[in-house]
């Protein structure tokens, strides 16, 4: 089997481009992923998404994507836009005066404060107070539980001896 130089050159030559194409746009859009580290984002910065799992966001400049935390909060300042959703679980939301958010704004499980200069484009859902995290989180290990009882149970069935025929 034969392969063409020409057909091994394009090849090469697709493949760099496609890393450089990649490796420039992540210089520009830098999407940050961290856990336990809290972010921050400058008046100057912009950024593609922010995940953010057990500490929170603060944000002052310009998010094309979505800000998402976990276990922790998000705070969104003047002069800062959104281009996407900004979702939270088990922490809270601070939107100052003058911030634009163009996704939706999702809370579950925390508090939502919104100022009324804040601009929200998408839907506003919140699941306020902490009463919600601890249902969501033991429901799973509940249905769980049910599950290995049901188990225990119909193989206890199945293993119980049957009683004797009563004499006449």
């Amino acid at each position: 089997m034969r392969i063409r130089y020409g057909r091994l050159q394009w090849l090469g030559v697709t493949l760099c481009w496609f890393v450089l194409s990649g490796l420039s746009f992540g210089a520009t859009n830098r999407s940050y992923t961290k856990i336990g580290q809290d972010i921050s984002v400058g008046a100057n910065e912009q950024v593609a998404d922010l995940t953010c799992v057990g500490c929170s966001i603060r944000v002052r400049g310009q998010v094309a994507g979505d800000i998402t935390a976990v276990g922790g909060s998000i705070v969104v300042e003047s002069p800062a836009q959104v281009a996407g959703d900004v979702t939270v679980v088990a922490g809270d939301v601070r939107l100052d005066q003058g911030v634009k958010v163009a996704g939706d704004t999702t809370v579950v499980g925390g508090d939502l404060h919104r100022d009324p200069q804040a601009t929200v484009a998408g839907d506003v859902t919140t699941m306020g107070g902490r009463g919600w995290v601890v249902p969501v989180l033991l429901a799973p290990f509940i249905v769980l539980g049910l599950l290995v009882a049901l188990l225990v149970w119909l193989v206890q069935r199945a293993r119980r001896p049957s009683l004797p025929a009563a004499a006449a």
